[in-house]
């Protein structure tokens, strides 16, 4: 049965963020809230545990994974950035986001999208997302909390611990994040595309092109 945590949204406790890593570096898949809705996260390197999410949201090959990353100095250790789509992430980040990116040798083919050899990239604006990044050390893989048959994420976190609680091993109930997804944009080619709008503005985007 998954634990649960209570963190508060804008002050997150560093004794609950503590135990939510240490749960992350023994291999455990925990439930989190970001600056659009919950999602589903684990190390990058922790192979089981990423299949266990990929099984918990019946992926197919072509899906995305997203790493989420603490700020900008981390996002070019695992993608290649022109610096066009720097000025794009540094203009962007953090916020409600993910940016398709070229995959660097850094991130493991397994976790790329087959044909592309993509990653979503993600720089999160809410305080227990950053605070878990910070304690950990390291991106968090991620993707979002949407169940297979289901169009909209989960936004109540008791309702996510009854439906994943054998299938998790913490949910952090950090208050309703909403039901937008990301705005999710590629930068792989000389021009951004928005190949999802979500809660963050295109605006930009879709002028630069």
């Amino acid at each position: 049965m998954s634990q649960y945590f209570d963190i508060h949204p804008v002050n997150p406790q560093p004794r609950l963020i503590r135990r939510a890593v240490e749960i992350l570096q023994s291999g455990g898949v925990i439930v989190y809230p970001t600056d659009s809705c919950y999602a589903l996260g684990c190390r990058l390197d922790e192979k089981t545990a990423v299949e266990r999410i990929a099984h918990i949201r019946q992926t197919g090959k072509d899906h995305n994974f997203t790493l989420v990353c603490r700020d900008l100095s981390e996002i070019s250790t695992y993608a290649r950035v022109e610096n066009a789509a720097f000025r794009l992430l540094k203009a962007h980040t953090p916020g409600p986001y993910t940016f398709i990116l070229r995959a660097t040798s850094e991130v493991p083919k397994r976790l790329q999208n087959p044909r592309r050899r993509t990653i979503g990239i993600r720089v999160p604006e809410h305080p227990v997302t950053q605070a878990l990044l910070a304690e950990l050390g390291e991106p968090l893989l991620s993707s979002t909390l949407i169940l297979p048959g289901e169009d909209m994420p989960m936004t109540e976190p008791w309702e996510i611990r009854e439906a994943l609680e054998r299938q998790v091993d913490l949910v952090i109930d950090g208050g309703n994040c909403g039901i937008d997804p990301t705005t999710v944009v590629s930068l792989e080619g000389p021009l951004p595309v928005v190949l999802r709008r979500g809660r963050g503005d295109t605006q930009a985007f879709e002028s630069a092109a």
